[in-house]
């Protein structure tokens, strides 16, 4: 057994107090180490850079420590018993470290317990403490991880299967508000941390309702027997992290529905997507994985080309999923696919590198994005799910919707069951095709591997889906719907944003009018024409603008001062529009499949 300790004697100082007793080191000296990355989250974070104070003793006293590198560290030989003592410093307000303060704690256990080398297979225990200040007094603690000597929401005595399954169970501690569930039997708990207003019900009728989906999508039993959403709310955020029984969110507080909203607003819509993107990982990440991440090693970068499977198959089936279980219907659904069909289409990325390439690529492009990212790069999340969504109708295509992506996901779901074996390089294309009726491996290649057009268009025609491409009106259309009013004919090439001192651009596009004129990211405009604009009142001037119009343009690069030319180029139509037809009804009914 190892058994840990955490605390905090002082919350504000934002450092967690951390304990290990080994009841019995390595003779020859004991191994320890911290992980460099997150299971889930695909860049080296190097956790080592908080930890300090490190201390060892036995019996006899305090003990030398030697680091071997950045995040490995030898204890000299032992007699009896050695503790470990540290302290980490906590002041990442993310899904990926930890954070303390005098509101409340969280922690990943990747980024706050040393790991026993040579000892990893062994049970832990981990004894987690109220800080020690007086105004964590009414604090509570929130967590997967199984209760030894503890009540539920409290402080107390939990253990883990070994050091793998303790650290993927995170933590929150503090004053939070917990609404419990039940989804086919099993035992789920949502808990909300931060000041917000939320209709708890309907958020638990709802949670409940995706839940219950994606466990009959796989079949029942669920794979655990408890589960938590552990939700950080606040003014401006979004985004998660999975785990075996539980993940970390954070959310603003407009996505959370408010007493008397009857409808699924763009907000709530968002964050109901997340927590079924999260919730299905359950089964597609933290099960079925890839063979390279059994196990994990935490020390180093890890590669595959399957994220755009792993990551885009789940965001496929996220939204599908609030289609499916009645919580939007079919108008909102496609609004969401024409966005990332929008978001994919907008980059030049798409055609420089592969979904795959972005996959093995996560380490150092997709996670360590730049001004230049959407030139260079794209997204293994929204192209791998419109590949999935590509090869879902293609398979309902060639079997009169009798197959589909569902029953590839369920037979890789049966065989991680049966055999626990990890998904190699190509076992999901063999396995499309086998349920396909037919060898489509070629197409598979050129989904996955290339970077051609994706041909979606003529796919969502087979269930009755019409695609229409249209300029973007401002810089705040993400596609999905129609617009009143004129668009604009002429594009600037640039993202830009309003500052105190003019127009901040914050990237541009390759070749596009800004680029070709010598304008740059962090470019300040300062006059067009002679004029000062702000956000609203350039877009206003595009309106009015034609093709191969010239504008005099000054911009501040730096401190210096600098006149550009910038002969606008004809809009690009990458804003896409799904609208439903008369055609295809059946198949498309059998595509969507509500719930009864």
């Amino acid at each position: 057994m190892i058994r840990y300790q955490i605390t905090s004697r002082n919350p504000s100082s934002h450092y967690f107090d951390v304990s290990i007793r080994i009841d019995e080191p390595d003779p020859q000296g004991q191994l320890l180490r911290l992980p460099n990355w997150i299971p889930g989250s695909y860049m080296i974070r190097d956790f080592a850079r908080n930890l300090l104070d490190l201390r060892a003793a036995d019996e006899s006293g305090d003990l030398g420590i030697e680091q071997i590198d950045k995040s490995n560290w030898r204890v000299a030989a032992a007699r009896g018993e050695l503790t470990i003592e540290y302290k980490v410093y906590a002041k990442d307000l993310s899904v990926r470290a930890a954070h303390l303060d005098h509101s409340h704690g969280y922690y990943n256990g990747s980024s706050v317990f040393l790991e026993v080398l040579g000892q990893g297979d062994n049970p832990c225990e981990v004894l987690i403490e109220k800080p020690l200040a007086d105004y964590c007094a009414e604090w509570q603690l929130a967590t997967s991880l199984k209760r030894k000597q503890a009540n539920a929401y409290e402080f107390g005595l939990y253990e883990a299967l070994d050091y793998d399954d303790l650290i993927d169970h995170p933590v929150e501690m503090g004053t939070f508000t917990c609404i419990a569930f039940e989804a086919c039997g099993v035992p789920h708990d949502i808990v909300l941390t931060g000041r917000f207003e939320c209709d708890e019900a309907r958020l638990a009728a709802d949670l409940k309702t995706i839940c219950e989906h994606h466990i009959r999508f796989f079949g029942e039993p669920a794979p655990m027997d408890y589960y938590q959403f552990q939700v950080m709310v606040v003014g401006e955020g979004y985004g998660g992290l999975e785990h075996r029984a539980s993940t970390s969110l954070i959310a603003s507080r407009a996505s959370l529905p408010k007493q008397g909203q009857s409808k699924v607003d763009d907000d709530y819509r968002d964050f109901l997507g997340l927590c079924s993107h999260e919730y299905f990982h359950t089964w597609n990440v933290k099960r079925i994985k890839p063979s390279v991440y059994q196990p994990y090693d935490l020390q180093r970068e890890v590669y595959t080309d399957l994220l755009w499977a792993f990551e885009g198959i789940t965001s496929y089936y996220d939204d599908l999923a609030l289609l499916r279980s009645g919580l939007i219907d079919a108008e909102s659904y496609l609004e969401l696919l024409a966005q990332t069909v929008t978001r994919v289409q907008r980059g030049s990325g798409r055609l420089r590198q592969s979904a795959a390439e972005s996959s093995f690529n996560a380490w150092t492009k997709f996670y360590k994005q730049d001004e230049n990212a959407a030139n260079a790069i794209v997204s293994y999340y929204a192209k791998g799910s419109l590949i999935a969504a590509c090869i879902d109708l293609k398979i309902r295509q060639l079997t009169a919707s009798q197959q589909s992506l569902d029953d590839v996901m369920r037979r890789l779901w049966q065989g991680y069951r049966e055999q626990g074996r990890g998904v190699e390089r190509d076992s999901i294309q063999q396995l499309v095709s086998e349920i396909a009726g037919q060898d489509l491996e070629p197409l598979l290649g050129e989904l996955i591997d290339g970077t051609g057009e994706l041909p979606l268009d003529e796919l969502l025609g087979l269930v009755g889906i019409e695609m229409l491409q249209r300029t973007a009106k401002n810089a705040q259309d993400k596609g999905g719907k129609e617009v009143e009013g004129d668009l604009p004919t002429v594009d600037l090439g640039a993202v830009l944003k309003d500052g105190e001192a003019g127009l901040t651009i914050q990237r541009v596009t390759e070749a596009g009018s800004a680029q070709n004129a010598g304008l740059s990211a962090a470019d300040q405009i300062i006059a067009v024409d002679g004029l000062k604009l702000n956000l609203g009142q350039l877009e206003k001037k595009l309106l009015r603008a034609s093709p191969a119009e010239v504008w005099q343009v000054h911009a501040f690069r730096r401190d210096e001062l600098h006149q550009f030319e910038v002969k606008l180029q004809a809009a690009t139509e990458s804003t896409c529009v799904l609208k439903i037809t008369d055609q295809q009804r059946e198949a498309r009914k059998a595509w969507f499949q509500r719930d009864a």
